[in-house]
């Protein structure tokens, strides 16, 4: 969604712009795997691109999707906090206002159940900005623009290698079993979960700026029977992920995840005996979730540049002034708020070419 979205703008901006897509449908992998919400900005440090880029982008997508008629909700979200965690939440709340978000309503519990009689916490955090989108309908508006002003998906193609010209770049790209080169102009890997592993594809980038990737797999369950909620509900943030928090599809069925687990290659089966796990996370906050209620629904994987028990990474937007090659920018590292932020991301790296 992130390349689609940087795609369009250059297009907009009457640049001729091809998309390489390995997959025959666009969107298979970290963009339609995830929860598809829309967040307000508040659990990134001030001043990081995932803080700017997540409060610029919300404001953007939720224009977007109200002129173009895409399904969504700005529904709202409570966070929620046992009491162990309230000083943590109340320095959540603190890091949300330091990043511009100013609507945020601090609850009581009585307040909170109020807001939704079956959570049980000791404190909550109100924020009426968090929505959520359909994700297939944004993918196929952005790609709509995309071709309205000359662009090119070409989907079942891998780019193999890159060669530096004296005006640009030689990409090699493979489709249909044969390769073909082609130059351009500018080149920006947003390739989500191999952007890190297309680096080494590039002649002469810098060894010294290379790195590993770490994928941190998160399992997703439906939830059958009953619909618990009315809006967003998520408890504390952990080490890699914000919690097993419900989510609600626009037809307000609820699901709950991700998970966090970590894995050594991108893999998307969802291990059924993970729900004893997301049963005990899941009644910290509902206390009466029935038992059997938990299907195994799907999995997605974040691309992360840092490994387990590490500090969460920063968005990466590599341009010349860091790898000094000229016309070429990546993307790395961009997990949550990756969608949230496609368009601010769009916008920065058009601003950059």
């Amino acid at each position: 969604v992130v390349g689609l979205a940087v795609a369009r703008a250059l297009a907009l901006a009457g640049r001729e712009v091809i998309v390489v897509e390995r997959h025959r449908l666009p969107g298979q992998e970290t963009t339609s795997r995830n929860s598809g919400v829309i967040h307000s900005g508040i659990y990134y440090p001030k001043d990081s691109l995932k803080a700017k880029l997540c409060v610029r982008g919300r404001e953007l997508l939720y224009d977007f999707c109200q002129a173009r008629d895409i399904a969504h909700s700005r529904c709202g979200k409570v966070i929620v906090a046992q009491e162990a965690q309230v000083p943590g939440l109340k320095a959540l709340e603190q890091k949300g206002l330091a990043n511009g978000v100013t609507d945020l309503a601090w609850l009581s519990a009585a307040q909170v159940r109020e807001l939704e009689p079956e959570v049980r916490c000791a404190a909550g955090l109100w924020s009426p900005s968090t929505g959520v989108i359909d994700v297939h309908e944004y993918v196929t508006t952005l790609i709509a623009d995309l071709e309205a002003h000359g662009g090119t998906v070409v989907y079942g193609a891998e780019l193999r290698d890159v060669a530096v010209t004296p005006g640009g770049f030689e990409v090699t790209v493979a489709s249909n079993g044969s390769a073909d080169a082609f130059d351009c102009r500018n080149l920006v890997n947003s390739a989500g979960l191999a952007a890190v592993d297309l680096l080494r594809r590039i002649r002469g980038y810098p060894e010294r700026r290379l790195r590993r990737a770490y994928f941190a797999k998160g399992n997703y369950f439906a939830c059958h029977g009953v619909r618990p909620f009315r809006h967003l509900v998520y408890p504390m943030p952990g080490d890699a992920g914000l919690g097993v928090h419900a989510t609600l599809d626009l037809d307000g069925s609820t699901r709950f995840g991700p998970d966090v687990q970590w894995i050594d290659e991108p893999d998307y089966d969802v291990d059924a005996t993970r729900a004893a796990s997301f049963y005990a996370a899941i009644r910290e906050y509902w206390p009466g979730m029935p038992d059997g209620c938990l299907q195994p629904g799907y999995a997605g994987v974040r691309p992360k540049l840092v490994g387990e028990g590490a500090a969460a990474a920063d968005f990466v937007i590599e341009g010349s002034e860091t790898h000094g090659m000229a016309g070429l920018v990546n993307l790395l590292g961009i997990e949550s708020p990756g969608l949230t932020s496609s368009l601010a991301l769009a916008e920065e790296v058009a601003s950059r070419l």
